[in-house]
């Protein structure tokens, strides 16, 4: 779980945007094939720093408590859901991520479990200081 004292719609807004991410997300060299803006049915391609190219889609936009993603590559499966819990100090964003993949790619899965958590947090404080910073 990571906080900001941004309200729920503006932190929303910033991590639904896909063209947003590359600033954000430290796996990230660029998205390329964008379509949509971040809302459900969404799509487009990550390049990752170690060549990879995941497909992405937006499976749920529900402005501004509850955003998922699904991407697959070769037949891995990642989805990522953001919940934005509004208080009287600002927002707080939780993350659930999940991981499948086949048989040739089982040990994975696991051993992303342990580490996907606490890049997940750095990237989404990153996230938010890079949205605080656009609201001054």
């Amino acid at each position: 779980m990571v906080g900001t004292r941004l309200p729920a719609e503006v932190v929303f807004d910033y991590l639904s945007n896909p063209a947003n991410r590359p600033a954000w997300q430290s796996s990230l060299a660029t998205v390329i094939d964008v379509v949509g803006d971040g809302e459900e049915g969404s799509s487009w391609v990550d390049l990752t720093k170690v060549g990879l190219r995941a497909e992405l889609v937006v499976t749920a936009h529900q402005r501004p408590y509850r955003w998922v993603e699904r991407g697959t590559w070769r037949g891995f499966v990642a989805d990522l859901e953001l919940a934005f819990d509004e208080h009287v100090d600002g927002t707080r964003i939780t993350a659930l991520v999940g991981f499948r993949a086949p048989w040739w790619l089982a040990p994975v899965p696991p051993l992303l479990g342990l580490i996907a958590p606490d890049a997940v947090r750095a990237d989404l404080a990153r996230a938010l200081e890079l949205c605080s910073a656009q609201q001054r």
